[in-house]
């Protein structure tokens, strides 16, 4: 789900915690050692996404927030900020080329840059990767 985040909107709001969950208490936050990633530089995006960010000529770039049940990977374009909402049962997350970082949901997806040496990336993900691998359900008895 793709929304504009902008406004302190109580729908939007709402819809976010409905399909990520609440954000993390500060306790969980430490314990977890941080649940935001770095800046992200974007290579490639759905027509969707693609479409707003060719409406300015900044560099384009993301961040990611983990969530209990989901990530919320937020861009900006122009005065804007857009989140891309993705539950964990949705999110396919993979390393295609050498350098890049694939994130799915359903039609949508950002491709980010992640070099080889920017260990940080590599590690949010592997964070990202193995809290998704703990809080699924094994099976249609969890659901």
């Amino acid at each position: 789900m793709l929304l504009n985040v902008s406004y302190n909107n109580l729908e939007v709001k709402r819809k976010i915690d409905t399909q990520v969950g609440p954000p993390f208490t500060i306790r969980e936050r430490l314990k977890m050692k941080g649940i935001g990633s770095s800046k992200l530089f974007i290579t490639s995006a759905s027509i969707e996404i693609h479409n707003l960010l060719i409406l300015d000529s900044y560099i384009n770039t993301c961040n990611i927030e983990m969530r209990p049940n989901g990530i919320i990977v937020g861009f900006r374009s122009l005065l804007e900020s857009y989140a891309l909402i993705i539950p964990y049962y949705k999110l396919s997350l993979y390393k295609g080329k050498a350098e890049e970082y694939s994130i799915f949901r359903d039609h949508y997806f950002i491709k980010i840059r992640a070099k080889s040496n920017d260990k940080a990336t590599h590690k949010f993900i592997k964070k990202i990767m193995d809290y998704k691998a703990e809080n699924l359900p094994l099976g249609p008895e969890g659901l």
